[in-house]
């Protein structure tokens, strides 16, 4: 199976599919949920500093023994450790714990107000000395990143805020497009909890497929990278097995008819 890339606005490789690693702290789970997603042709990884899982997310990847230039990692700044010097310190306890020089995309995980601009002017320096193949944001609405791009140098890569159907905000992805910014989006599979609404269940009878599946493939034809998680073994496999339907335009409008602000995270747009 060959995932499907996209080509990010400094012209490096992106694969459109991959997977998440959020689990909870002290879980013994991440490390074969990633070995188990490698072996269904995974070569997308999204950590993070504060999920406390980027040394099991690096053995995972030594015991696979796919190379790591065949590999996209990406890993987040924490809350806390914005701010100048405390983001470089960050960056670089990210990158040994991972066991690499240099990492494929570094995102700022979220909007903190006091520390905006000086934070994205490290992580511009971090890109500039080599550090990472492009830099870009999570958790970032259209307001945040104005505000941003009044002092960048660089514009992000990546904008990564949580979609699927019923957090669907069409207005962010046109924002993203108009700048040359590439979206990504987590939590496809809104943790289960969407796993039963009937008009999915429906859809997905038509496709011969599971809901998660088609929501995952929904995000997929909107264009956004797409990382759902999973730390079951045939869950894994299902969630990569989606390249070989389409969503008729018909059904992905409809589909686009089922926001109601359903998140598992915060929202972003309640933050300055």
């Amino acid at each position: 199976m060959v995932i499907p890339s996209t080509t990010l606005n400094n012209g490096i490789e992106m694969p459109l599919l991959g997977t998440g690693s959020y689990a909870p702290r002290q879980s013994d789970e991440v490390q074969p949920a990633i070995e188990w997603a490698l072996e269904a042709g995974c070569r997308l990884i999204d950590t993070a500093a504060s999920y406390g899982n980027e040394r099991e997310v690096a053995e995972a990847i030594r015991s696979s023994g796919i190379p790591r230039s065949d590999i996209f990692i990406t890993t987040k700044l924490w809350n806390e450790d914005q701010g100048h010097n405390r983001t470089l310190r960050a960056f670089n306890r990210s990158l040994e714990r991972l066991g690499i020089d240099v990492v494929d995309l570094y995102l700022v995980h979220w909007p903190i107000k006091e520390h905006r601009h000086e934070t994205w002017k490290v992580l511009e320096k971090i890109y500039t000395d080599g550090r990472a193949r492009a830099i870009g944001l999570s958790n970032h609405y259209p307001a945040h990143i104005n505000e941003i791009l009044t002092e960048a140098r660089i514009i992000p890569a990546i904008s990564q805020f949580e979609f699927s159907p019923y957090s669907y905000l069409p207005e962010v992805l046109d924002y993203c497009r108009q700048k040359n910014i590439q979206s990504q989006g987590y939590a496809p599979l809104v943790r289960g909890q969407k796993q039963n609404d009937p008009r999915l269940v429906a859809l997905a009878e038509k496709y011969g497929k599971s809901t998660y599946q088609l929501l995952i493939r929904w995000s997929l034809q909107h264009g956004v990278v797409t990382i759902p998680r999973s730390v079951k073994r045939e869950r894994i496999r299902e969630n990569f097995d989606v390249l070989d339907f389409v969503i008729s335009e018909e059904d992905m409008a409809l589909m686009n008819t089922f926001y109601d602000n359903t998140r598992i995270a915060s929202d972003p747009r309640e933050i300055d």
